[in-house]
């Protein structure tokens, strides 16, 4: 039988190839998302900058909750990325612990060299510290000196290559404070990798710091002190960690891109599995339809049912197997490029390496084995239902009408599309709501490829309207159209799926970025406002309070908090006359009694908090530490201005980056806040509706993004795949046509009418079911039903629909017509 198998599959090379294409990019799909995955749950962030510290201390990484289930206490904690300072008296209980040879304390805070107009020099995230902890790395000047005074900084090796500075220049470096002339003192011996070190004199490094009596972290050698250590610090809430976890303490970031990898992995490679299972289902579903003929002469010849479901089950195991195999392979290729392009583009931190391993590979050959298994076991059924004189009457008059087992599978899925719709309605969280879209979308899918049969019925009126304009070619394709439903249904399900991810994708994202920014602009009523590349120092919003005529500077600064494990985007105001520069829409309390102990709520957050008018709220701010706030203002434009407002001073000193994103002020002319900004290069002015900074949910990721590109690119895969497969399977019907006469422009004016009725069919199912979850997202998130959706982008997808329709169909087609139909009226289906 397997040998039989084998025979069968090789003497089918264009089916061959299109279900290996198939099965092949989708274990390469999964193969990628599996990684990271992986990557987001195991993996960790390389060490540099404390490369020469086996054991390195920071204050405690992590918010703790205590959840109770039937009556037992379990402990829970999140990560957090801002960086958790330490008390500096534990430095003495480092220090003094037994074993312990060293304790170098460590101070970082954002210091970047910039240009005379403020831009960044050097590229890549910039920090500066005291000059006594560069022996953590270990660093050691190769050219000049340490720094000794407070004008004085050494810069490392390959940020100094890349700036173009030398021991001896004059720069120009922007700090947390008002940016500040320094002489380079000297220049290291090595560079860091993906991010800048600048290192200053110890009191100037105290002083930029701005936290007074608290460390940033403590480097200990040698590692055999680490338990003694942990001894030491017993009551300190801290972070001790060895090895290749000093990297998560080094770059506090990385624990926010490993919660995007989980959540993103899991979210689109589950989506990637069900667009997977829907697209071998429909190659292989295809595939079995144009060998009915054959199926029924082996039932002829004495075959049983069992043989039959058993040669094309060892056919699909055979296929899958390799093909699978060959996937994952590739697919481990392609999530090695996209790390390269995450961290090109600044989307991951190039310390964090892949975490490779057999699990994502094992589960995308199992996947699309199982898959391929089972479509060729359920699309053969039919056949072996029904006896095999009957069989063949099908293949000549295929029998319209759906299988109830189908109708019962179709069913559910529209029952659960529906579902989908009601709670992506009522869903006011864009982190949720998004993997709950795209899921909604592939069970449309499902739905449109069990009932494709009667949408197909839509290409037969279209195509009979075309015979008015082409009398040959539209009735050729009208009559193909109402002769055979199911290769129609079987092309429509995948170009609707390819239209409808598309456009979920892209828009999904506008909507959110678009409501964001109309929020934004909306409730920003001052006169003027200030941004910069780096940020708004404090000395610049004070410089503004002194002008003239200023009435009001709202400084507004952006961060998280954290209510038990769930994150939450939030702003630091200035509360001193918000209403003036501020319109957030507030609708039950007033901002005028935003005060440290109160917080603001955005109408989105209120729910998932429980938070009413008048609430105590126990918060952890950015860094770790705990406040309550009373809840005074609850407000609708959480997408502008972050789902918690808190006072500005308040959220600046628990953050990495205490300067504002912007500045918000409320009287004065433009000629006087330009001269007040003199002293501060790269600071710019705009109007109160210019587009906004970015903000803390200022639309979607690149990964994100990329990553459902990969599941729109595999969708038009098993577009071209399908349309190929179904037009390659005509070869006998168009070797028929050419031997009765009709012309070979004839054939091809039908193909082009078929493929224009089969794409108006799919476009238009596709941009129902994106509309539709599109509308309901909308209507959960930004409170309305109308979606952002940008016009020229739904024309591109369109386009690019019937392109890929045209030439899927096109290319094949000119590939028969140029054989003789002698030779393909004969031919084996």
């Amino acid at each position: 039988m397997l040998r039989l198998a084998l025979w069968s599959t090789w003497h089918r090379k264009g089916a061959l190839v299109a279900a290996f294409v198939a099965l092949w990019a989708a274990a390469a799909l999964i193969t990628a998302c599996g990684v990271l995955l992986q990557t987001g749950v195991a993996g960790e962030p390389r060490p540099q900058r404390y490369s020469g510290a086996p054991v390195v201390v920071t204050g405690d990484q992590n918010v703790h909750v205590v959840q109770y289930h039937k009556g037992h206490a379990r402990h829970r904690s999140r990560a957090i990325d801002q960086r958790a300072w330490l008390p500096e008296s534990a430095l003495a209980r480092v220090a003094g612990a037994p074993g312990v040879r060293r304790a170098v304390p460590e101070l970082s805070f954002p210091a970047n060299l910039v240009s005379a107009s403020g831009h960044p020099l050097g590229g890549g995230p910039s920090l500066g510290h005291a000059w006594r902890s560069a022996s953590l790395t270990p660093m050691a000047i190769a050219a000049g000196r340490a720094p000794a005074r407070a004008d004085e900084i050494a810069v490392d090796a390959g940020t100094a290559r890349r700036a173009g500075v030398r021991p001896g220049d004059r720069v120009l470096v922007q700090s947390t404070r008002a940016p500040a002339r320094y002489t380079v003192s000297g220049v290291t011996d090595r560079g860091l990798r993906g991010q800048a070190a600048l290192y200053f004199a110890d009191p100037e490094a105290r002083r930029l710091a701005g936290h007074p009596g608290l460390i940033t972290a403590i480097g200990v050698s040698p590692a055999s002190a680490l338990p003694a250590v942990r001894d030491a610090l017993r009551g300190v809430p801290s972070t001790v960690r060895a090895g290749n976890a000093r990297g998560t303490l080094e770059f506090p970031d990385a624990s926010g891109y490993k919660v995007m990898l989980i959540s993103m992995g899991a979210t689109v490679g589950g989506i990637s599995l069900g667009i997977a299972v829907l697209v071998v289902a429909g190659t292989f579903t295809l595939s079995i339809q144009q060998r009915l003929r054959e199926i029924a002469l082996l039932r002829a010849v004495a075959a049983t049912p069992k043989q039959v479901r058993r040669l094309i089950g060892r056919e699909a195991l055979v296929l899958a197997l390799i093909a699978g195999t060959a996937g994952a392979l590739c697919g481990l290729g392609l999530v090695a490029a996209l790390r390269g392009l995450f961290v090109a583009a600044g989307s991951l931190p190039p310390t964090l390496p892949l975490s490779v391993g057999p699990y994502p590979v094992v589960v995308a050959v199992a996947t699309v084995t199982a898959a391929a298994w089972s479509a060729a076991q359920t699309s053969a059924w039919r056949a072996n239902r029904i006896r095999p004189v009957e069989s063949l009457g099908e293949v000549a008059a295929p029998r319209p009408g759906t299988a109830r087992w189908a109708r019962a599978v179709g069913a559910a899925c529209l029952a659960g599309f529906g579902g989908v719709l009601v709670v992506l309605s009522l869903l006011h969280d864009e982190k949720g709501a998004l993997p709950v879209a795209f899921g909604g979308v592939v069970l449309a899918a499902g739905a449109v490829a069990v009932f494709g049969a009667p949408l197909a019925r839509g290409t037969v009126a279209l195509t009979a309207l075309a015979a008015r304009w082409s009398p040959v070619g539209g009735y050729l394709a009208a009559e193909g159209n109402r002769a055979d439903h199911r290769r129609l249904a079987a092309v429509i399900a995948p170009l609707s799926l390819a239209v409808s991810i598309t456009c979920t994708v892209v828009f999904v994202y506008t909507t959110l970025g678009g409501a964001a920014s109309a929020q934004a602009r909306a409730g920003t009523i001052g006169d003027h406002v200030v941004t910069g590349p780096l940020g708004v120092p404090a000395e610049a919003a004070a410089q503004l309070r002194r002008v003239p005529g200023v009435r009001t500077v709202t400084e507004i600064v952006h961060s998280d908090v954290y209510l038990g494990r769930d994150r939450y985007a939030a702003e630091g105001v200035t509360p001193a006359g918000v209403g003036g520069t501020l319109d957030v829409g507030v609708r039950e309390g007033s901002l005028a009694s935003l005060a440290d102990g109160t917080v603001a709520v955005s109408r989105n957050a209120a729910g998932g908090m429980h938070a009413g008018l008048g609430h105590v709220l126990r918060l952890k701010l950015g860094d770790g530490t705990p406040v309550s706030a009373r809840v005074v203002a609850l407000y609708d434009r959480g997408l502008g201005f972050g789902d918690v407002l808190l006072p500005h001073d308040q959220v600046a000193a628990h953050v990495d980056d205490p300067r504002a994103a912007q500045v918000v002020v409320n009287g004065g002319t433009r000629d006087q806040v330009a001269a007040a900004l003199g002293a501060f290069p790269g600071l710019k002015q705009s109007g109160p509706h210019a587009p906004p900074a970015a903000g803390p949910q200022g639309g979607g990721s690149l990964v994100n993004m990329v990553i459902m590109a990969l599941v729109v690119v595999f969708t038009a895969i098993a577009v071209v795949n399908t349309l190929a497969m179904a037009t390659a399977g005509r070869r006998r019907e168009l070797a028929l046509l050419r031997l009765i006469g009709t012309q070979s422009r004839q054939i091809r004016a039908m193909l082009r009418w078929e493929t224009l009725a089969v794409a108006v069919v799919a476009v238009a199912v596709g941009s129902l079911i994106a509309l539709a979850t599109l509308a309901a997202f909308s209507a959960g998130i930004t409170g309305t039903v109308v979606p952002h959706v940008r016009v020229p982008a739904y024309a591109a997808v369109v386009l690019a629909a019937g392109a890929l329709a045209w030439a899927a169909t096109a290319v094949p087609a000119r590939a028969l017509l140029r054989s003789r139909p002698e030779t393909g009226i004969g031919i084996r289906e």
